[in-house]
């Protein structure tokens, strides 16, 4: 998955332009970021050569079993289904779909939350004035988002008004809309700071870009 092919140029000026009609009339400073992928590869590939090779010394195992079927090569009918079963585990991780198969949903869901907490510190988003940042945070490969306000909008907005909005954005990304989710949830965003009255000063400035972020990692 590659996030140029979910975000166009048009896309992201659309997230721009959403998350400065968000901002237009509270006090809340809203950062989009979107992570291409958060889990190493790795971790699922391996797990898939393990899985194949377990897969392949069973099979070979009952080969043998029901049809007494050496093959003539004795040591090599042992080793050699291993080793072919963990080669195709190991590649056929390379598709997103079985690699999400094997990595458990509670370390999607550790390693998604421990690099949002990282981007709200790595953009700084608890150094505006009055403590509003918001981060709309997406992880497209693990089909996980977050949404991590600061202090100033805890005192108005309760930290369970969130979940709807971070469960629409999950459903569309899986959907193949992350975009048009991206900017629905925004807009939201937008009105839940109004409803909750995080109102704007006279002399508010806008503290954080409007870009959305894009990481691969």
């Amino acid at each position: 998955m590659r996030i140029r092919s979910l975000f166009s140029e048009r896309d992201l000026e659309a997230v721009r332009e959403a998350t400065a009609a968000a901002e237009a009339h509270t006090a809340g400073e809203i950062v989009p970021y979107i992570v291409e992928r958060v889990v190493e590869r790795d971790e699922a590939r391996w797990r898939g050569a393990t899985l194949g090779a377990l897969a392949a010394a069973l099979i070979a195992g009952v080969v043998h079993a029901v049809g007494h079927y050496w093959s003539g090569f004795g040591v090599w009918w042992i080793t050699l289904p291993t080793i072919v079963g963990a080669g195709f585990g190991y590649v056929v991780t390379g598709v997103d779909t079985i690699a999400r198969w094997l990595i458990p949903e509670d370390h999607f869901e550790r390693a998604v939350r421990l690099r949002a907490e990282a981007a709200f510190l790595e953009e700084e988003i608890f150094a505006t004035r009055d403590r509003t940042g918001i981060l709309v945070f997406l992880a497209l490969f693990e089909r996980r988002a977050l949404v991590l306000a600061d202090e100033g909008i805890h005192r108005s907005v309760p930290k369970d008004t969130w979940q709807d909005l971070v469960d629409e954005l999950i459903s569309g990304i899986k959907g193949g809309r992350a975009a048009d989710a991206l900017v629905e949830a925004i807009g939201r965003c937008g009105a839940l700071l109004e409803e909750y009255e995080v109102e704007r000063r006279p002399d508010d400035e806008d503290e954080l870009s409007d870009d959305p972020r894009i990481r691969e990692r």
